[in-house]
């Protein structure tokens, strides 16, 4: 059995895959909060012992993108199944792709996961990969498989947050609150609708920029996003956990 586990800054997925399964198609998969860590070991145990899981076998290996720091990792590595544990880190080329920031090992190792979940699943062309989190990130991958760069900005739930917080007279605007469309006629739905603008103009302008040929966009605020899009894009759920997943079974 292959455990895949990507701790990002708000939520720690998982999935569980057969050793000879191919990426993306997994027994069983879920995800928690920071809060909810200490129940991941019984989480995983529900999982294996579930019907669908049977196809999965005994604990073998496990490999976990954490960008959440060394605290998240100390509290991570006793809860995972004994054996081939790899704390997935980007480095020059793997799955297929060449890292082709200044600094290999300064990019988010969840990033270059993510580039390479990308590629497996539109080989062959120019992406941009967006994930949309806490923070969003909006990356460039060639057609011949080279990670260009990226840019970083505030997340959809960051940048409302942040007005909030140094706007007097602004509100907090709510996760699930309604998304407005264009230009909005009260102050809740203007924060929204430009905070919506923000993160889809870097997005467009970042395909304009590569001359994409597709653009895949993943992340809990993916499904918020995406709508505001005017370029042709695909939603893509666990595209760290995909790109794990190609690590982890491919050579080179």
């Amino acid at each position: 059995m292959l455990l895949l586990i990507d701790a990002g800054n708000t939520r720690i997925k998982w999935a569980l895959a057969a050793l000879d399964a191919q990426p993306g198609h997994w027994c069983a998969s879920g995800a928690l909060t920071h809060a909810e860590i200490d129940t991941l070991p019984a989480t995983l145990a529900g999982a294996l012992a579930g019907a669908g899981a049977a196809q999965c076998g005994t604990a073998a290996r496990a490999i976990v993108s954490n960008v959440a720091g060394q605290a998240m990792r100390e509290r991570l590595a006793p809860m995972l199944p004994a054996g081939d544990i790899e704390w997935f880190a980007s480095v020059a080329a793997r799955a297929g792709l060449r890292n082709g920031y200044r600094k290999p090992a300064q990019l988010g190792c969840d990033r270059f996961a993510a580039a390479i979940g990308a590629r497996v699943l539109a080989p062959g062309h120019a992406l941009i990969v967006a994930t949309c989190g806490t923070a969003t990130t909006v990356d460039a991958v060639s057609a011949d498989g080279v990670f260009i760069g990226g840019m970083i900005l505030p997340g959809l739930g960051l940048m409302a947050a942040s007005l909030a917080r140094g706007t007097a007279q602004l509100p907090q605007i709510e996760a699930d609150a309604p998304l407005p469309a264009g230009f909005a006629d009260n102050t809740d739905d203007a924060i929204v609708a430009g905070c919506l603008a923000a993160q889809a103009g870097a997005i467009e302008r970042a395909c304009a920029l590569h001359g994409a040929a597709a653009c895949l966009v993943s992340g809990g605020a993916a499904r918020f996003i995406a709508p505001a899009l005017s370029v042709p894009h695909r939603i893509v759920d666990n595209i760290v956990l995909i790109g794990l997943h190609a690590a982890a079974t491919t050579t080179g």
